[in-house]
């Protein structure tokens, strides 16, 4: 379509009946990351403004759902996997050969348009890092943060999350 020049709209500014329209005319990939591997990653960005990770989540914890950050809010109600068919979901830690798969689908030669990831040669830290973060939290805390990101966890493949227990 040619560029028009039209102030952007939230889509949630749409009805119903537009939202499909609209919606129906793209192919829709959303990117999804494991909430606690999100949790920790905020912490690490925002050093400083708590002591500890236990407190961290304390604060996440009592921000509750409605007054969360976008950096741990629950992907649920962020990306609204419910209102929209996603036509692909990529999980953080397979993005070159899902990004490649989606490329070639799209005719597209994949290594050409590639850049480097590393998400998958981290994935070993990660695993690392959310141990020793977790073993920071009481049992309490665990079963609290499992209830805050319960329909992230359900609703995506998150079968390693140390937040399923």
């Amino acid at each position: 379509y040619p560029h028009q020049h039209v102030p952007e709209r939230q889509l949630s500014e749409f009805n119903l009946t537009e939202m499909k329209t609209m919606l129906g005319s793209y192919t829709k990939v959303l990117f999804v990351r494991d909430p606690f591997q999100r949790l920790i990653s905020a912490f690490m960005q925002s050093m400083g403004s708590s002591p500890s990770f236990s407190s961290f989540v304390q604060d996440v914890l009592a921000s509750g759902h409605h007054n969360a950050s976008e950096t741990w809010k629950p992907l649920v109600s962020l990306c609204r996997p419910c209102l929209v068919q996603y036509d692909y979901v990529v999980v953080f830690g397979f993005l070159r050969q899902e990004l490649g798969h989606l490329l070639r689908r799209a005719g597209l030669l994949a290594d050409n348009f590639l850049p480097k990831f590393t998400d998958s040669e981290v994935r070993w830290t990660y695993s690392w890092l959310s141990e020793q973060m977790f073993s920071e939290l009481s049992p309490q805390q665990k079963k609290q943060l499992s209830h805050f990101y319960r329909w992230d966890l359900s609703a995506f493949p998150f079968s390693s999350s140390l937040l399923m227990g």
